[in-house]
């Protein structure tokens, strides 16, 4: 079975070059990238042999980490089904455990998994240069690359067993952005590193804690049998147990897969449904999909999320010219940006007013209402803040900063959206209509809108005061009080989130009447 099953592998991964001549042309390039691509990497690991072994443990536990998580995350991301799929064997006498038993050692047989081996080889390599016996480089190449090829199989098997009915683009896009607010956060930082003729105490600490995870276990004991034998021993029972889990869950997978029976889904079921085919089925759900539509594709939302960056690095010019030093006026744009980003929603239900009547009319509760809009401005916000934090504190220079920065923004940015959540449906004013231009705004015969607009903002600036106040004392006293500055921003930021939505809440369900009537009239 085994053989059968490995000669129908071989038959599909020269499969893939039929299809015609520029389908061909494409795979053929992208091997050839991929084969390039591991080239180098052997090649620069490789030169590891002439480093020093701390040097050589960090480079190797922090990619090692990073490659079996992508393994993980690729499958979770990419649309491709599993060519080894146990349903579609699931017609053949085959006993469970037999077949996956199969499935996992033909899996093996991969473009992926094979460049993987050819650079864990490489590594094994090193540490042998090293004097590290080479029983031991083997096994952390064998443990390595079965923990990464297991856990791809679980993630496509958990990604056809709960994410093929929410297979999407937006899906995937959700999926990418998550990667990038830690990936490019994690790069900025390495790259202010300054590694001297050491490696840096802070990478030290992180490739400890790594040797002591899943994710960089198997990598990890090799260096640190010489560097740290009671953590060498720790990491090999860590990388074990991992294999093992792993095993488990994929014995668990196929079994759940050959047991269950999976509603076909149709193409008129899901074709267009975007945000709706991600969002949870639930009233909330519903409106935080629809909220997303609104927001990236109609003009007004789109406007006003292009003049927030242009309006916080503007702030930055002024500073210059009165003679602040860049390193200082640098913290500047990032924070009013925050509060930018908080105070976006403020008017969301004159914005949307095409569409609440259908909130009100359903009975829909105001928590569901209040919750679903703020969707959009998280989505937006949380990943913006967390790119622009790292960048703006790497110019200022000194990372110890960087709490009091994430606290006075997370103070800024959840205060807004809490006050937000009560301004849109307390003091709502008219806007441009759908359709029509951003920059055309209609008469109003009061000061409302100015009113709310300004008092979301100093709202949100007073609540934040305590924590402009400990960031302010570690920029020009006490470095200690930056962790102060961060709770109390995270603190007094979540605290109004929460207030607000209550209160909006609570005032969107009696409101309701007022409500439809300034949606009928603007």
């Amino acid at each position: 079975m085994a053989a059968h099953v490995l000669r129908l592998r071989l038959a599909l991964l020269f499969g893939t070059l039929r299809g015609g001549r520029v389908h061909a042309a494409r795979v053929i390039s992208a091997v050839l990238i991929l084969i390039a691509a591991t080239v180098a990497a052997c090649w620069a690991m490789l030169t590891l042999r002439d480093a020093d072994a701390d040097a050589a443990q960090t480079v190797i536990v922090l990619g090692g980490s990073a490659v079996t998580l992508g393994f993980g995350l690729a499958p979770l991301i990419g649309a491709v089904e599993d060519p080894l799929d146990p349903r579609r064997f699931a017609l053949l006498a085959v006993p469970r455990g037999r077949l996956a038993l199969i499935l996992a050692l033909v899996g093996l047989v991969s473009v992926p998994v094979l460049a993987l081996a050819a650079i864990a080889a490489c590594a094994a390599i090193v540490w042998v240069e090293h004097g590290v016996a080479w029983p031991v480089a083997a096994a952390s190449v064998v443990l390595g690359v079965l923990t990464c090829a297991l856990f791809a199989r679980v993630c496509m098997a958990v990604a056809a067993l709960y994410l093929r009915e929410r297979r999407s683009r937006e899906l995937s896009g959700l999926f990418l952005l998550a990667i990038v607010v830690v990936v490019v956060p994690v790069g900025v930082f390495l790259a202010s590193l300054e590694w001297g003729e050491t490696v840096p105490t802070q990478l030290t600490g992180a490739v400890n804690a790594l040797a002591l995870t899943p994710l960089g276990a198997a990598w990890a004991f090799p260096g640190a049998a010489d560097l740290d034998p009671e953590g060498a021993w720790l990491s090999v029972v860590i990388a074990v147990a991992t294999l093992g889990v792993l095993a488990l869950l994929w014995a668990w997978s196929v079994n759940r897969l050959l047991t269950t029976t999976e509603r076909p889904v149709t193409s008129r079921e899901r074709a267009g449904l975007g945000w709706f085919a991600v969002a949870p089925g639930t009233p909330g759900g519903a409106v935080a999909a629809r909220s997303l539509l609104y927001w990236f594709r109609d003009r007004r939302y789109v406007v006003n999320m292009l003049v927030i960056p242009v309006a916080a690095a503007v702030t930055v010019v002024p500073l210059l010219v009165a003679g602040v030093p860049l390193e200082l006026a640098i913290l500047v744009p990032v924070p009013f940006a925050a509060l930018l980003l908080g105070w976006l929603p403020h008017n969301d239900v004159a914005y949307d007013s095409t569409a609440v009547w259908m909130h009100i009319a359903s009975g829909m509760r105001g928590v569901s209402d209040r919750l679903g809009r703020l969707v959009p401005v998280l989505l937006l916000g949380i990943p913006v803040l967390t790119l622009a934090i790292p960048v703006v504190i790497s110019i200022h220079g000194r990372w110890a900063l960087l709490p009091a920065m994430v606290g006075v923004c997370a103070s800024l940015f959840f205060a807004g959206l809490g006050l937000s959540s009560v301004s849109s449906v307390v003091a709502p004013y008219a806007v441009s209509r759908p359709g029509e231009s951003p920059f055309q705004q209609p008469q109003r015969t009061g000061a409302t809108g100015a009113v709310s607009q300004s008092l979301v903002m100093l709202g949100a600036v007073i609540v934040t005061v305590p924590a402009l106040w400990c960031a302010w004392v570690a920029l020009t006293d006490d470095i200690e009080s930056a962790m102060l500055a961060l709770w109390a921003g995270l603190a007094t930021g979540l605290g109004v989130l929460i207030i607000g939505v209550t209160a909006g809440s609570m005032v969107f369900s009696r409101r309701g009447g007022r409500l439809m009537e300034f949606a009928e009239s603007t």
